[in-house]
């Protein structure tokens, strides 16, 4: 099914000659500043584009990642646990081999990513919810290797596995980036004000950026001798890497504050002690203080949220104005969300599908399409130019 959707100033927002922020409603935490002007509400951008959206695949169960294969076809994660290849224009049965999951609330099998060397080694990586002794379960990547047909994983192996396992199924993070050779994944911090405050902890993997080796373990340079890269994170669902080879996050915030995020060694990136927004109860985060010495700035925040899933770089040709921009899953209010860089720092914002549908990730094409899952309505979308 194709239909054209037109993306035009007066649907998502003024041009930004005119300097405007995108419209948002009213902010949670208005008594917050921010470091520089476009750190927040940046100008609302109109590139006047029209999209032809086409369904890939319909009828998905709660599909949280999506990874393009190759030689054609993509990969699709089920939060309930089920991985199943599309190819052809066919949704395949579920490919055997797959972990066990913790199916509960936010757990479940949730991202996937090709090895860089997918095409000869048939690698791949998942992230799930683990479930470990006493209902417990953990933020866990494992790396398995694809059958040519399909249909099966075989040489599964965690790489990874989050501690202390939680006995709250919420916030696993879960986005892996592979490497030739190190893996990143991002984990959460587990939502509970006892948990949260391990995101500040060195020595545990809550609220983290970790960093390991392709088969397993911290790898060298790690700046605290395990598994940290960096700290102080709340709840980390998209991370991608741009074209100048830094690793950039997309980060849950509480009531406000959700987090574009440049991701540099050892850095600390303040949750639980700062935030640009405040507790679902009113309540102050930690200090109460937006930023503090010592903790590093966002690139890029909204008040109120996004609710960010995964987002991409956008590097093709299908959309040549785009180039280097940030597009990034919203969940809530939804839709996709592209944001305009100079450099390190945000200069535009234009959102599409505002309202319409619980964006989960969002990948690059191989010929330059975008794609999205649409995570409440269990369908992979790919846009093209109208």
């Amino acid at each position: 099914m194709k239909w054209m959707i037109p993306l035009t100033a007066a649907l998502f927002g003024a041009s930004a000659a005119c300097a405007q922020p995108v419209e948002q409603g009213a902010k949670n935490a208005p008594q917050f500043t921010p470091a520089w002007d476009t750190q927040t509400r940046a100008p609302a951008s109109d590139s006047g584009v029209t999209l032809a959206v086409s369904e890939l695949a319909t009828g998905l169960d709660t599909p949280w990642g999506v990874a393009v294969l190759p030689e054609g076809g993509y990969l699709i994660t089920e939060r309930p646990g089920q991985l199943r290849l599309l190819q052809g224009g066919a949704l395949g049965d579920p490919i055997g081999g797959v972990p066990d999951v913790l199916a509960q609330r936010q757990g479940g099998l949730l991202d996937v990513a090709l090895a860089p060397d997918f095409a000869q080694s048939r690698v791949i990586y998942l992230t799930y919810a683990k479930p470990m002794d006493g209902n417990r379960s953990a933020t866990a990547a494992a790396r398995a290797r694809l059958s040519e047909d399909g249909t099966m994983l075989t040489e599964v192996s965690d790489i990874f596995v989050q501690d202390p396992p939680s006995p709250n199924a919420m916030h696993y993070g879960a986005r892996v980036i592979p490497m030739a050779d190190v893996v990143y994944v991002t984990t959460g911090e587990h939502f509970t004000q006892a948990e949260r405050q391990f995101a500040q902890d060195s020595d545990k993997t809550y609220g983290k950026v970790v960093r390991v080796l392709p088969e397993g373990g911290a790898a060298p340079g790690n700046p605290f001798g395990n598994e940290v890269w960096t700290l102080g994170h709340r709840n980390v669902q998209g991370a991608d890497i741009r074209a100048d080879g830094t690793l950039w996050t997309l980060e849950h915030g509480p009531a406000g504050g959700d987090e574009l995020n440049l991701i540099e060694r050892g850095a600390n990136y303040g949750w639980p002690v700062v935030s640009y927004g405040i507790n679902y109860g009113g309540s102050p985060v930690g200090s109460g203080e937006a930023r503090a010495e010592g903790f590093t700035e966002p690139r890029y925040y909204w008040d109120p949220v996004i609710a960010p899933g995964g987002f991409a770089f956008y590097e093709g040709d299908m959309f040549a104005g785009w180039q280097g921009d940030v597009l990034a899953a919203s969940l809530n209010p939804g839709g996709l969300v592209r944001l305009e860089l100079d450099g390190d720092r945000v200069v535009g914002e234009e959102r599409f599908f505002d309202g319409e549908m619980r964006v989960r990730d969002v990948e690059i094409d191989r010929d330059g399409a975008i794609l999205i899952l649409d995570g409440a309505g269990g369908r992979l979308l790919r846009l093209t130019p109208g």
